[in-house]
């Protein structure tokens, strides 16, 4: 009974966004929707941490980006598949056309842009907590905009945050026990940088 009540929360949230009339927001979501397509941003993001944190930025980095590629797999090939539902119908909501991203083939559930974006969020903030607070806020801004050009419902982006902070910690302390992404740091058993 619960989850038809939440089926419905969720098909109704979608639909009041929908119409939503926000063209200014419009674009500005379209656009960070694209740029999220393959973990672009994520790439950026490592790239950035890499060049301007030193040791600890290639360290956050590194960690951030395994975070994404363990994610992305277990969510791409494994979870997807399981969801089986279906992606929100667009037009019969009325999303404005400004909004529209290119429609992704694969299942909704649970959303994989979500995941990667806040896995890279989680991953890299592991080792810098300061980085972790505006790279969270970028990743709730992607799993936004997933609902807003309407290639997702809200619980779709909700359970791609989750398991993406879920599967980037188990992917950090993983990484941690093994020593195996230490980027010039000793592993966290010799008091490795957090």
């Amino acid at each position: 009974m619960w989850l038809d009540e939440l089926e419905r929360l969720d098909v109704a949230t979608y639909a009041a966004i929908a119409r939503s009339q926000t063209p200014l927001l419009d674009a500005a979501m379209s656009r960070l929707s694209r740029a999220a397509d393959y973990s672009k941003l994520s790439l950026g993001g490592a790239a950035v941490l890499a060049v301007l944190g030193g040791r600890r930025g290639r360290r956050a980095a590194a960690f951030g980006l395994a975070s994404v590629g363990v994610t992305a797999t277990v969510v791409n090939v494994a979870l997807k598949p399981l969801g089986r539902r279906e992606r929100p119908d667009r037009v019969r909501a009325q999303v404005p056309i400004a909004r529209h991203v290119p429609m992704p083939i694969s299942t909704s559930f649970p959303s994989g842009h979500s995941a990667a974006a806040f896995a890279f969020a989680t991953g890299a903030g592991h080792v810098l907590p300061l980085a972790g607070l505006p790279l969270r806020l970028l990743a709730a801004l992607v799993a936004y905009s997933r609902v807003h050009t309407g290639v997702h419902y809200p619980v779709d982006v909700i359970a791609g945050a989750l398991l993406g902070g879920a599967f980037a910690q188990l992917t950090t302390h993983a990484l941690e026990r093994r020593g195996a992404v230490s980027v010039g740091a000793a592993p966290a058993s010799a008091g490795a940088e957090r």
